[in-house]
């Protein structure tokens, strides 16, 4: 048996998850494909996404295809939770792009084709929906010609396309099948194919494709003696138990094994489930080509690698960061279960980023929507009444000068008994923080030391003056204690020694000053943007990004018509950008943005 692990990518209402509910009809899972509308989807678990009709979070269903089995992941199509399509496709052998016959090209297709050609995935285009009323399924593939790529090739045509009666032909091969399922598999070229979700049209042979245009893995390849690695690439829980989604790239994982996490985290495995038939069976072992469900990794998160580390593994914990937050509150007494909520939430995703100062808590949002989502996920699953402010940008200090602050025990007010000095430097934006000692380890316990780490790397995240330093080079310049002592017959008395919380207590304290006496510059997140639209608005179009803040560097042609745009735009930006830029364009033109870095504020009218 060979495997094929599959994403089914799209834009909102493009049809994927029918897609997926009419592939598994058709393989004789289902006894019949359930329906967004009905909210009995296969693929979308959560009660919020059948309720939305929305894909929120990835999951996983399986069908047999001749000879092959095919584990699909349905990923989201909501740009708000473009992180969560990009950690699933890390972990793919291939993906179908579906696209509508009615609407065609969106904003969001464009940055789902980026991101496969990022990652070199082999792809097979579906144009969906060839029943509908305004079909226009040959106009669709010619503009993803146009617009996506132009190494795509339609391998069918279509009859009565926008009546129900909407069928597909096979074109004549004229000897050129062989050579594209060859330059398929290599991600070198991308069959179109066309069908109906609603229908059943064009999907038996949507499904002879994938075995054809994608490559699969044969069950088990190399896994004999080869080390054990797998990358983890989503983490739910069902009724309290943690589920570690991960994709096995050699060896095997086993009930009782103990694996690798890194970072000196080891755990065992307590139980294995493999997706077979449209459901997770139990088994002993899962091999290198599948993608399994474990249990027993608490301390997972994803992105990790449990084993050894291969070439690639790291694309599954490369994400865009987000560009917005917000705080979020709740009753006084609740406000420790919120923070234990989200910290779980984290735990699943790790670009929910939670941050707490004293009693402020806020968490970092790719957009309006998530926010809404997080709202109804903490109330159904944790019973937690959120009050969230305005989604704002999301902000950053960066480190401009070199600062140095030092407290001594027992002298000045300290009142911990503890002795610290810490310099703050400038480090490269990327390069993270890095703490390094410039006195003696040996001078006190380790403990002490790690205690500082810690809470210094804490503090950055947190924002030791208002907005996080993910940059900055910490050097600890000085340290003292109170060794252990009582007094005369009696036992430790902590008041007259040191304790790791006299470290913790004091750090914040002085990394606080240290990083005043640095000085920091705030910085605000800035994205690249490609606008499409017709050529005889571009002047007005580079005129709108100029007055937000923006810089056109590139334009050109992009096909008959129709002109491409590119530059960079602050993220504070990019929501006027795209509520103007629709009556700008006549409706025509189409806006994708793409987190770059961050740079400091610029002070621009944004109305």
């Amino acid at each position: 048996m060979s495997y094929l692990n599959l994403g089914i990518v799209a834009h909102v209402d493009a049809g994927k998850t029918s897609l997926t509910e009419r592939l598994l009809h058709h393989a004789g899972v289902l006894d019949r494909p359930g329906t967004v509308d009905g909210g009995d989807t296969t693929t979308d678990t959560l009660a919020l996404e059948r309720e939305r009709g929305i894909t929120i979070r990835a999951s996983v269903a399986s069908f047999p295809a001749g000879n092959v089995t095919v584990n699909v992941v349905d990923t989201p199509g909501h740009p708000d939770f473009i992180a969560e399509v990009d950690r699933s496709l890390a972990v793919l052998d291939g993906a179908v792009l579906v696209l509508s016959a009615v609407e065609g090209v969106q904003a969001q297709t464009l940055v789902l084709m980026r991101a496969l050609q990022r990652l070199r995935l082999p792809v097979i285009v579906f144009v969906n929906k060839i029943d509908r009323s305004g079909a226009r399924p040959h106009a669709v593939a010619d503009a993803v010609a146009r617009r996506l790529s132009p190494d795509v090739l339609p391998v069918q045509r279509v009859h009565a396309a926008g009546t129900p009666g909407a069928r597909v032909e096979p074109l004549p091969d004229d000897g050129l099948h062989d050579w594209l399922a060859g330059e398929s598999r290599r991600g070198s070229a991308h069959p179109v194919l066309f069908g109906s979700a609603a229908t059943g049209a064009g999907l038996p042979e949507l499904a002879a494709a994938l075995g054809t245009y994608l490559p699969v893995v044969a069950a088990g390849a190399g896994s004999g003696t080869e080390e054990q690695s797998a990358v983890v690439f989503a983490i739910d829980r069902q009724g309290g138990t943690k589920r570690t989604f991960v994709r096995l790239r050699s060896g095997a994982l086993r009930v009782r094994d103990r694996v690798d996490l890194g970072h000196g985290r080891a755990e065992r495995i307590t139980a294995v489930r493999v997706a077979h038939r449209g459901a997770l069976e139990s088994r002993d072992t899962a091999a290198a080509g599948q993608i399994a469900v474990v249990q027993g990794l608490a301390t997972a998160r994803v992105g990790d690698v449990l084993g050894r580390v291969l070439p690639g593994d790291e694309r599954a914990s490369q994400f865009p960061p987000p560009s917005y937050e917000t705080v979020v509150d709740v009753a006084p007494g609740d406000r420790g279960r919120l923070y234990a909520a989200l910290t779980e939430l984290a735990e699943q995703d790790p670009l929910i980023r939670v941050r707490r100062r004293d009693e402020e808590i806020t968490v970092s949002l790719y957009g309006e929507v998530q926010r809404e989502v997080l709202a109804a996920v903490l109330q159904r699953e944790h019973g937690v009444e959120p009050r969230f402010g305005e989604v704002r940008t999301a902000r950053q200090d960066r480190i401009v000068g070199t600062g140095h602050a030092l407290e001594v025990k027992k002298q000045d007010g300290n009142e911990f008994l503890a002795t610290i000095g810490l310099r703050v430097e400038p480090a490269p934006p990327g390069s993270g923080v890095t703490f390094e000692l410039a006195c003696e380890r040996g001078s006190m316990p380790p403990a002490f030391f790690d205690a500082v780490e810690d809470t210094v790397r804490r503090e950055l995240a947190r924002g030791p003056l208002r907005w996080p330093v993910p940059d900055a080079r910490v050097v600890m310049t000085h340290s003292g204690y109170a060794p252990r002592q009582s007094h005369m017959h009696q036992k430790f008395n902590k008041a007259m020694s040191s304790t790791g919380a006299d470290f913790r207590g004091l750090t914040p304290r002085v990394l606080a000053a240290a990083v005043r006496r640095a000085g920091t510059v705030v910085c605000e997140p800035v994205h690249r943007f490609v606008i499409e639209a017709p050529d005889d608005v571009v002047g007005p179009v580079t005129s709108l990004v100029g007055r937000l803040g923006g810089v056109p560097f590139e334009s050109g042609a992009a096909g008959v018509g129709v002109a491409v745009v590119r530059g960079e735009l602050p993220a504070a930006s990019v929501a006027a950008l795209q509520r103007d830029l629709p009556g700008l364009t006549h409706g025509e033109g189409v806006c994708q943005t793409e987190h770059d870095r961050f740079e400091p504020v610029r002070q621009v009218a944004r109305a």
